[in-house]
């Protein structure tokens, strides 16, 4: 039979950032079936976005549309469960946090098919974000797990995941940044023309997200905020349907019209908001995915928001979490006005913490690999002795009972000696480094390897 991978997307930021997997996987000459939930976006109406990004056509779009997280969720699954007994697939993968990635990963563990996931262990501790959960249970399921950042790595093995399945690849929005960059500046030029609105003149704002939507105390805040900002700022306010919806519910949106320095504008594509944010003086945003962009591009951002997955880019000083407090967010902006210029002229060859650029390939080539070693749903047996405990060991240690290896222990974690985790490839390959080791096995392999 011949091994095949089925990508599942079902949202325009899934699919921006499979792109470069999908370049890779081709390049790598590996099988492909691209399965489109259709959870956001109907398909035909983004045919061009996916041309420009070179993805191929879906296979099978399962068109499940909006609706509930349970119900979202279910039909995807459903959907999910007849494709993989239609094209029997010998892995499975997804990318990011919504609930087609949920609902992939579980279709694919309950039909024993080996489930990957892109952007893993990214952590906001906030469990009322449905995001938060859907990651969660990703992860959870995975055999694969492609982590973007050093500290997503760490948050995966202090969740007792073994790292010979945790590889960091970096972010695949670095990959598509770099390749669309030159192509989303002259588009954004252009819409600026259009908009009659100057470069690095104006501040740009994004709001979508469902505790900014749907909590309206949440949503007024944010919008009186802007409202004071646009008094002295040009601001740009390109709107989504779920917002716009919530808008039209009271008389905010009339307010807004009303407001001399703000241009409303509709949903955009892809490079034309890329080009629009690389032109902006700072962004204030509640998606991660922009303080992704925003951090790669160097645009000072704004976080409408009480926490974010992407720690990243608050330590690294190019964005700041305001929550939707108006004093907060007037506050802050000012702030990031002030830094703007320092951001954006930092270096290019300072480190990344998002990655190098090189995130698809690094997917691609180990998705290659484990095909070709056969990877499967892990299964144990434990009839010997069922007691799984923990415990910590130094390197010289594992070495000196190199033998146990074979009898069932998995390395979750490595620390050095101050107790920081840190990232090992093979243990029995180190480079006699002083660390600690955590590993889980049996009790009885456990006894046995403090004998030595």
């Amino acid at each position: 039979m011949v091994s095949s991978v089925l990508v599942v997307a079902g949202t325009r930021p899934e699919a921006i950032k499979l792109s470069p997997i999908f370049k890779w996987l081709q390049k790598l000459k590996v099988d492909t079936i691209f399965v489109w939930s259709g959870q956001h976006y109907d398909y035909e109406l983004s045919k061009i976005f996916f041309e420009e990004l070179r993805l191929p056509d879906p296979d099978l779009n399962l068109d499940v549309k909006s609706g509930s997280h349970s119900v979202q969720t279910a039909k995807v699954m459903v959907g999910l469960e007849e494709a993989m007994r239609r094209y029997e697939p010998t892995l499975v993968i997804a990318e990011g946090d919504t609930n087609s990635v949920a609902a992939t990963a579980l279709a694919a563990i309950k039909s024993h098919v080996p489930f990957a996931h892109v952007e893993a262990g990214l952590r906001s501790y906030d469990r009322t974000m449905p995001e938060e959960v859907n990651r969660t249970i990703a992860d959870s399921c995975s055999e694969l797990l492609f982590a973007p950042t050093e500290l997503a790595v760490a948050n995966l093995t202090h969740e007792g995941i073994p790292l010979r399945k945790i590889h960091l690849t970096g972010n695949t929005i670095i990959d598509v940044v770099n390749e669309h960059r030159e192509m989303a500046i002259r588009r954004g030029e252009k819409l600026l023309g259009e908009l009659n609105v100057n470069p690095h003149e104006y501040l740009l704002i994004t709001v979508h997200r469902q505790e900014n939507t749907e909590i309206l105390a949440n949503l007024s805040n944010i919008i009186q905020a802007l409202s004071m900002l646009s008094e002295k700022h040009r601001v740009v306010f390109p709107i989504h349907p779920r917002t716009m919806s919530k808008l039209q519910d009271t008389r905010i949106l009339e307010n807004l019209k009303r407001q001399r320095n703000l241009t409303l504008i509709p949903p955009l594509g892809y490079f034309e908001f890329l080009g629009l944010l690389f032109h902006s003086l700072i962004v204030l945003t509640d998606s991660g995915g922009v303080q992704e962009e925003a951090f790669v591009l160097r645009v000072p951002t704004v976080t409408l928001r009480y926490n974010t997955e992407r720690p990243e880019t608050v330590l690294y000083g190019t964005n700041v979490l305001a929550g939707t407090e108006p004093d907060s967010i007037i506050r802050l902006t000012k702030i990031q006005l002030q830094k703007c210029c320092e951001i954006r002229k930092r270096p290019q060859t300072t480190a990344n913490p998002l990655g190098r650029g090189d995130a698809g390939i690094r997917v691609a080539t180990t998705v290659k690999t484990a095909i070709e070693n056969g990877i499967k749903v892990e299964t144990s047996d434990s009839r010997k002795d069922p007691y799984i405990v923990y415990m910590l060991m130094d390197l010289k240690q594992l070495e000196r009972t190199f033998n146990l290896v074979e009898l069932g222990f998995e390395i979750i974690a490595a620390y050095d000696l101050n107790g920081s985790p840190i990232l090992i490839g093979n243990p029995l390959k180190y480079d006699k480094m002083p660390c600690k080791l955590l590993v889980r096995a049996s009790l009885l392999t456990i006894k046995e390897l403090q004998k030595h």
